[in-house]
This record gives structure tokens, sequence and C-alpha cells, in this order.
């Protein structure tokens, strides 16, 4: 089986597999769908079978699936952003009266982060799912 190729540079390594789709539960497909397309400036696509996709525009789509018999187990999903578009993501939280939040536990309200020369922020979807938009991605060992 090939493996992924990486030097000891600064290299990233050869891509084996890309992310496709994921499913998101939601109690309300549409609500759910609907909030974050809002807040990430994005499109609700068309229902395919169950699912109703928002594409989040570089080949990945999270697909809300609706799961009303049983309780929905918060996921956390973090979503790379353009730097100029963090305000306008951050204003239109407020304007739908979110709070968000510097940290992932949400313990400082109205406020972001800046880590690794970056902005973020931590919100709640309509289902508790712990969405996370940021301008830098994390420097990871």
């Amino acid at each position: 089986m090939p493996e992924a190729q990486a030097s000891h540079s600064n290299e990233l390594p050869t891509a084996i597999a890309h992310l496709n789709h994921t499913v998101v539960f939601a109690r309300d497909r549409r609500l759910s769908a609907g909030f974050l397309a809002a807040v990430l400036g994005l499109e609700v696509g068309a229902p395919f079978g169950p699912f109703l996709p928002v594409d989040l525009g570089n080949g990945v789509t999270l697909d809300y699936y609706e799961k009303t018999d049983e309780p929905i187990q918060p996921q956390h999903y973090a979503f790379l952003v353009p730097e100029e578009a963090f305000d306008a993501m951050t204003g239109r939280l407020e304007a739908l009266g979110v709070t968000y939040y510097a940290d992932p536990n949400h313990t400082e309200p109205g406020r972001i982060n800046r880590l690794f020369g970056g902005r973020g922020a931590y919100f709640d979807d309509p289902d508790g799912h712990n969405m996370e938009i940021m301008t830098r991605p994390y420097v990871r060992p």
C-alpha cells in the first residue's frame, strides 16, 4: 500500500486521501444547515436523498441529516476561513444573537483568539456542535 512521502523539511506530504463529505446530525437539518451557511456566507445545496448539503467550496460538503430518535452527540468542526472574511462572520454571529468565544470551552465570551498569528472563534450551532472559525491552521508538532 502506498504511503504519504514527507521529507524532513517543511514540505507537506503527498496526499493519499482527501475528505469528500461528512454527515452532521441535526434535529432540524434545514435550520442547522441554514445557520452554518449564513455564518460562513455560503449556500445550502439541494437535498440529496435524506441529506441537505453545505458545500464548503473546497470539494468537501457537510451533509446534514435529521436525527430525531435520540439525542445529538455534539461534535467539533473547524473551518479555515480567509482573514478578510473573519470580521463578517463574527458580525453575522452577533446579528444572529449567537455568542462566540475565544476558547473551545466557551469561557471567554465575545472574544477571539490570536493563535499562530491568525484569529479564531468558537460558537455553538443549533444542535450544540462546537464550531470554530480560524484564519490560520494550527501548527502541529
